[in-house]
């Protein structure tokens, strides 16, 4: 999935996978990972999410990263939020209080804008890839995160969608692959919905890196 692809999405408002409301699976298994409050939260491909305002209002500091500028910059002034423009050799974005949304390519994300991350939520960044960035995906995470992170994982699954997508329907004996270096791969949770009509499960992942 080329970045064009999310820069015309969100220039042609066909942004259906934009939650109005906080995820309420957020809210129900977060504290699974049972994190100190202050700990700082990865949230990649982030769009304009109401779950990062959520997870500041736990304590957390959040780290959002996502490709398009509209999303952010809607992010910021749906919320009337007070922010200064980022500093960064690879992204443009927000800095706010305990709170910083980079502009631009995950895979640009470094070690060094990880030190402080111990955990990561991601609703609609593995769904939103294809097969043949999941992995590569996955194995970035891994590289920039410290040590012991967790992430809290919600994906879909559905057999009549198959793999067609975004969003995309990752299977568990995918994740398991994925994260197969993790020291841990707990399914929290399946939840039986629907997408376009069609029944699927979204399934919580708790995975100790």
């Amino acid at each position: 999935m080329e970045p064009d692809f999310w820069h015309a999405r969100w220039q042609q408002r066909q942004i259906g996978f934009h939650q109005a409301d906080i995820h309420p699976l957020l809210r129900q298994f977060w504290a699974t990972l049972n994190l100190p409050a202050d700990s700082e939260v990865l949230v990649p491909l982030c769009g304009k999410s109401k779950d990062m305002l959520w997870l500041h209002q736990q304590g957390h500091a959040v780290l959002g990263v996502e490709l398009s500028e509209i999303a952010l910059r809607e992010f910021v002034d749906e919320h009337q939020l007070s922010a200064a423009p980022v500093q960064h050799d690879h992204y443009c974005g927000y800095d706010l209080a305990d709170m910083t949304l980079l502009c631009g390519d995950f895979f640009h994300l470094s070690a060094a804008d990880c030190a402080e991350v111990r955990a990561v939520y991601d609703r609609a960044a593995l769904v939103a890839l294809p097969p043949e960035m999941r992995q590569r995906y996955v194995e970035h995470m891994l590289t920039v995160l410290p040590s012991g992170c967790q992430l809290l994982l919600i994906s879909m699954e559905s057999a009549e969608l198959g793999d067609r997508g975004p969003p995309f329907m990752v299977n568990e004996a995918e994740i398991r692959e994925h994260f197969r270096r993790a020291s841990t791969i707990e399914l929290l949770h399946t939840h039986a919905t629907d997408l376009r009509g069609v029944p699927m499960d979204e399934k919580v992942y708790r995975v100790q890196l």
